[in-house]
C-alpha cells in the first residue's frame, strides 16, 4: 500500500505503476461526474481520459496543502466545459415551450425515493446549456457569478436555465412518482 505523497511523487516522475494508482482510485468517481455532463458514456469516456491527461500532465504544479481529490475534481469539470464549448454546436438543443411549476412538497415519504439511474438519465435528458447549469450549481456548488464566467454567459442566464432545469428535472420526477403509483 503506498501513501498519498508516495503516489504523487510517482506521478510527478512519470511512473506508470504510481498512476494507474492513482487513475484506479478515482477513475469511477470522476466517470460518474462526466456522465452528468454529456448524453453519452463514450463522451464521458473521452472526457475522462482527456482529464486525467491534463492531471498527469500538470501534476507537478499541484499544491499538496490541497486536497488532491478537489484539484483533479476541478480539472475533469473544467475538461467537460471545454468539450462542451468545442460541441455545443453539434447538440440539438430542445426549446422549452413552458415550464410548469411543480410543488415539491408533493414528493413526501417512501413516493420521494429514485434511483441513481432514473435521476442520471433525467439530468442527461434536458438541453445542454440546462444541465451544465444545473451540474455546476446544484451539484458542484458553484455559484451562479462563477457559472456565468466559467461559460461565458450572463449571470442572469445562469440563473434562468438552473430555474428551467430544476422545473423540468421537478416535472420528469413527478411523472416518474406517477408511474410508479399506478403499477
Amino acid at each position: 500500500m503506498f501513501t498519498e505523497n508516495e503516489i504523487l511523487d510517482g506521478c510527478i516522475k512519470n511512473n506508470r505503476k504510481m498512476q494507474k494508482i492513482l487513475y484506479d482510485k478515482y477513475a469511477a468517481k470522476f466517470y460518474a461526474l462526466c456522465l452528468r455532463y454529456v448524453h453519452d458514456k463514450a463522451e464521458a469516456d473521452d472526457i475522462l481520459q482527456e482529464g486525467f491527461l491534463k492531471i498527469f500532465t500538470h501534476i507537478h504544479q499541484f499544491s499538496r496543502e490541497h486536497s488532491i481529490e478537489a484539484w483533479m475534481r476541478r480539472i475533469i469539470i473544467n475538461t467537460a466545459l471545454t468539450h462542451y464549448k468545442k460541441n455545443v454546436k453539434h447538440y440539438y438543443q430542445k426549446e422549452i415551450e413552458e415550464v410548469r411549476e411543480v410543488d415539491m412538497e408533493l414528493f413526501t415519504g417512501e413516493e420521494a425515493e429514485f434511483t441513481q439511474e432514473e435521476l442520471l438519465k433525467i439530468i442527461q435528458g434536458i438541453a445542454e446549456g440546462y444541465r451544465m447549469v444545473f451540474n455546476l450549481y446544484a451539484i458542484e456548488g458553484y455559484k451562479h457569478k462563477e457559472i456565468a464566467q466559467m461559460l461565458g454567459i450572463d449571470e442572469a442566464t445562469s440563473k434562468s436555465q438552473f430555474y428551467r432545469a430544476r422545473k423540468i428535472i421537478q416535472e420528469r420526477l413527478l411523472e416518474i412518482q406517477e408511474e410508479k403509483r399506478v403499477t
